[in-house]
């Protein structure tokens, strides 16, 4: 389509500032973007839609608009929502640039110039073909009975000949199509999600190319149509939580348009993807509230209301109240400079279902919270089995990571780390609490192992750490007294913050480096403190059992 086009369409609420003798330019796709270098992710031709959220001063916007010129950027689109106005720097430089622009008002959605765009580009670039993704799009819009994404991947097989797959990141089968040939195996899968994820965080340009038993693939990732203007600014940010379309061909050698139609068929597929996200804000609006009041100490009685509310939500039909599990995941990022917590949400969100199974309705049942950088996971249990051992039988931590190892290890590539813990089962709201903090010291255990992503679960902690809820309160005064009053009474002589310096360092696993970056210190300066509070306690803050009694004397007081 042409950018006159645009221009012509009230609903976009368009305003030209710039570039009125391009405007017969060629759009061929649409990105939504706030990374200060968007490089990798362009092909040429786009409009590229922006809420200037890379932008912290005037200099920055000579090489943002220099970056699109050299990929080949047909014209860009800055949302006025978050600076009021275009800034008339970004005006100027495209001016010099002779790259179009326009404002998009505060009341358009990107989401809403995305899909006109890619409406139009299937309809003038790929004829009959565009009448597959406009019908998928209706299909899918049109609630659950239309089908979702399989049908969209039913007809790429009869009317483009292309079998294609989506896969979650950690290598589910999220759809496939249904009329064509053998599934492609969980095997398969996985190697597929790992080899993209590895691609994505080593910023080689989609699609990406697999040779794989002798069948070459195209990964195509699937990102959100529905992010706001301050969208991810880095890829760790949405790596381990974007879906990838999965097409068993060489895109290696394909003429642009059958490119451009693949790319509309992604962002049509995201559109699923955002509709679930949506789906799980009940879900995680209940997990959040009653791990508040399981944190603050409220009453059993108002937990087991609240749970009482949660589970039809969750099990829908279920007649009597379900055992609960709960599970922590941690993920941290080398120099803390990104939010561990929305991550591991996204990533409990995924594992937690059986990997076997297909299609995103089976994450229906699962609530997750998150604050910081930390992720908790109310699982509901319709029953809980007793193996012959004794043991019961649900959510088991090696399990959990078993099939999704090697793609999680992709993603976090070298410089990050998922530690996750899972917590014994429990059947009312009394046990909750222990069920919170059984899940976060198996996390801790988890953190003390080597490797990129860890577990452990409840069988692996000592008895006194399953009893730690439930300790008298004068033993817990005793306790705490003897490890935190001499750093207490020296941080009230010399205002040394010994106490927020331990906390820091168990919170960070002992990592000197993470740790001194969370508390702005110099790492010899941490040191110091360290060692004054070993020194203070006559403990040894490089064991794991002096460790432990830090980490729960913090807890207990």
């Amino acid at each position: 389509m042409r950018l006159r086009a645009l221009l012509d369409t009230d609903a976009l609420g368009l305003k030209l500032l710039g570039g009125e003798d391009e405007l017969d330019r060629t759009v061929r796709g649409v990105m939504t973007t706030d990374l200060r270098d968007p490089s990798r992710y362009l092909s040429g031709g786009e409009l590229v839609l922006t809420g200037l959220a890379w932008r912290r001063d005037a200099a920055d916007s000579e090489p943002f608009v220099r970056i699109l010129v050299q990929e080949g950027v047909t014209a860009l689109a800055a949302g006025e929502a978050e600076l009021g106005d275009v800034p008339d720097d970004l005006v100027a430089a495209c001016a010099r640039h002779r790259l179009p622009l326009f404002a998009v008002h505060e009341s358009v959605a990107f989401a809403t110039i995305t899909e006109h765009v890619v409406r139009q580009v299937s309809g003038e670039r790929a004829g009959d073909l565009a009448a597959v993704v406009d019908r998928h799009r209706r299909m899918m819009t049109s609630g659950p009975a239309g089908g979702g994404p399989d049908v969209v991947l039913d007809l790429l097989g009869s009317d483009l000949d292309l079998r294609a797959w989506v896969l979650s990141p950690t290598g589910r089968l999220i759809a496939g199509p249904k009329t064509q040939g053998p599934a492609l195996p969980a095997e398969a899968c996985a190697r597929l999600a790992a080899e993209h994820l590895t691609a994505t965080r080593t910023g080689r340009r989609a699609p990406h190319r697999v040779l794989l038993g002798g069948t070459t693939y195209s990964l195509f990732p699937i990102r959100s149509t529905g992010r706001s203007p301050q969208a991810a600014r880095d890829a760790r940010e949405t790596v381990l939580s974007d879906w990838l379309l999965t097409v068993e061909a060489d895109a290696g050698d394909w003429a642009e348009e059958r490119l451009d139609l693949l790319h509309g068929v992604t962002q049509l597929i995201a559109v699923e993807r955002d509709r679930r996200d949506a789906a799980r804000t009940v879900r995680r609006r209940l997990a959040q509230e009653i791990l508040e009041l399981v944190q603050a100490g409220a009453a059993p009685a108002e937990i087991a209301a609240r749970l009482r509310v949660a589970a039809p939500v969750l099990l829908p039909g279920l007649g009597a109240a379900p055992h609960w599990q709960v599970v922590v995941a941690r993920v941290d990022w080398d120099g803390g400079d990104v939010e561990g917590g929305p991550v591991a949400q996204a990533l409990l969100e995924e594992i937690l279902v059986d990997p076997l199974s297909a299609g995103p309705e089976p994450s229906d049942r699962i609530a997750v919270a998150h604050t910081g950088d930390e992720a908790i996971a109310l699982v509901p249990l319709p029953a809980v089995a007793t193996e012959p051992d004794g043991s019961e039988t649900g959510v088991l931590a090696d399990a959990l990571l078993e099939s999704v190892r090697d793609p999680l290890t992709a993603g976090l590539n070298d410089d990050g780390r998922l530690t996750l813990g899972v917590s014994a089962a429990v059947h009312s709201a009394e046990g909750l609490r222990g069920a919170l903090e059984e899940a976060r010291h198996a996390r801790r255990v988890a953190a003390a192992r080597p490797g990129r992503v860890c577990a452990a679960g409840h069988q692996e902690l000592a008895s006194h750490v399953l009893l730690l809820p439930f300790v008298p309160d004068d033993v817990r005064r005793a306790f705490t007294a003897r490890l935190l009053d001499p750093l207490r009474d020296y941080d009230r002589r010399h205002r040394a913050e010994l106490i927020p310096t331990l906390e820091a360092f168990l919170d960070c696993d002992g990592s000197w480096t993470r740790c001194a970056t969370r508390l702005h210190l110099h790492v010899n300066t941490l040191r110091y403190r360290v060692g004054r509070i070993e020194q203070l306690t006559s403990r040894d803050l490089s064991r794991l059992e002096d460790k432990l009694d830090f980490f729960l004397a913090l807890r207990m007081s």
